[in-house]
This record gives structure tokens, sequence and C-alpha cells, in this order.
């Protein structure tokens, strides 16, 4: 169950405090949550993730449009996917520590669904929902603003970290990419991979995950991390 000393905490980091408590409250709680309850149910976050998705979605738009002029509708349409895709979300869901904040039932909890991008990236959506009902599309904005479009080239690059780890070592001649699994943890329904990635005979980036391919993601973004700091 979510506290008050957790939601003032929250709004303290993210600087802005909810006149309506149950918003934000709704935000956080996951519908397993929401089916454990006997009596005083409260309804979990999905109306507030549609609502967050749009307003996510025009103000990542309108940002692109006014910072990319040069760029054409078909390439301000990929990056505006991986701004907002599972992962890009759940990456910038870190820097708030959101996963803490979320109510999930204990079926839920006990296979892995506090570290589900899925969940994760679902409940941010919810965040911005809320901030739009109760702050307007202004605080909705600033939210959007900090958290999601303040980085874009590092997003990008989490994103398509296999990609233009490729693209890089070809065009630079660095050699072969080979990606190592280096161990495994956990129960067999809540795995998680480390993998270490190796560009022609150096190692560059350690990843873990949920998935092989999210851990090699991970990976090779330390790599181009390690790559571009050795420019």
């Amino acid at each position: 169950m979510i506290t008050e000393e957790q939601i003032s905490k929250f709004e303290q980091i993210i600087g802005y405090t909810f006149r309506d408590k149950a918003l934000i409250t709704q935000a956080f709680t996951h519908s397993s949550f929401v089916n454990e309850q006997k009596i005083n149910k409260r309804p979990d976050y999905e109306r507030l993730e549609f609502l967050g998705d749009a307003v996510l979605e025009m103000i990542s738009s309108a940002f692109l449009y006014r910072s990319f002029p040069d760029k054409k509708e078909g390439e301000m349409s990929k990056m505006r996917a991986s701004l907002v895709c599972e992962p890009a979300l759940a990456y910038d869901a870190d820097a708030l520590d959101l996963r803490s904040y979320i109510q999930l039932g204990k079926g839920e909890e006990a296979t892995g669904g506090r570290n589900k991008e899925s969940i994760i990236a679902d409940v941010m959506e919810a965040v911005i929902g809320a901030l739009y009902l109760d702050g307007g599309i202004q605080e909705s904005k600033r939210f959007i603003d900090t958290y999601v479009l303040s980085n874009i080239d590092a997003v990008q690059m989490f994103v398509d970290s296999k990609s233009l780890l490729q693209e890089m070592a070809q065009g630079e001649n660095l050699g072969d990419i080979k990606y190592e699994i280096c161990g495994e943890s956990g129960p067999e329904h809540d795995k998680i991979f480390e993998v270490r990635v190796f560009v022609g005979e150096k190692k560059l980036g350690e990843g873990a995950g949920k998935t092989k391919k999210a851990a090699e993601q991970k990976a090779a973004y330390q790599a181009l991390v390690a790559l571009k700091d050795q420019k």
C-alpha cells in the first residue's frame, strides 16, 4: 500500500504537489492490486495510462517538430517511436525510482512485476495522465520535458544501441562484435541475464536484463559510451 510519505516524496522529486491525491495514487495502482482488494476498491492506472499516452505523443511530436525543422515526417515518426517505446520510458523512469511506488498484487509481485519494463512504462504514462488532469497541459509538459525529452540523444542511443554499435564498429573498422552471457540469476520465472560485449578483442560493456536482448542492449550502450569517451 502506497503511503502519504511516499506520495509526498514523489511530489518533492517532480516538483509538483497534487491537489487530488487520488489521481497520483491511481497512477501507481496496477490492476492486480485492485483485484485483491475485498473492500474500498479503487481504480487502477489503465485509464490514466490511456490519457497519458495521448498527451505524451502530442508533446513529443511538437518537440520534434520544433527541434528538427529539416526532418521529414518518416524520420520524426521513427524518433518519436524511440522516445516513447517501453524500454525508453522504463529507462527514463529510473531517474524517479518509479518502480518503488507501484502497488502490485501479491501474485504479480512474486513473478517480478515490479521490474517489468511494460508495467514501469505504463505507470510512467499514467503519471503523465494524472498530471494533465490535476495540473493541466503545462504540468504534464514540464514533466515530459524533464524526464523524457531532456536527453534525446542518450535515449535514442540507448534504444538503438545494438544497431548503432554495429554501425560504428563497421564504419571505423573496430572488429567484430560478440555478445557473451556471463551469468544468470533469480528463479526461472524471474531470471536476470548478464551479458558482456566484445568489440574486436576488447570487452567494452556489460549489461543485465530480464531478457537476453535487453541485457545485450544495455551492454551495447555501455560500449557506445566507452567508445565515445575514447574519442
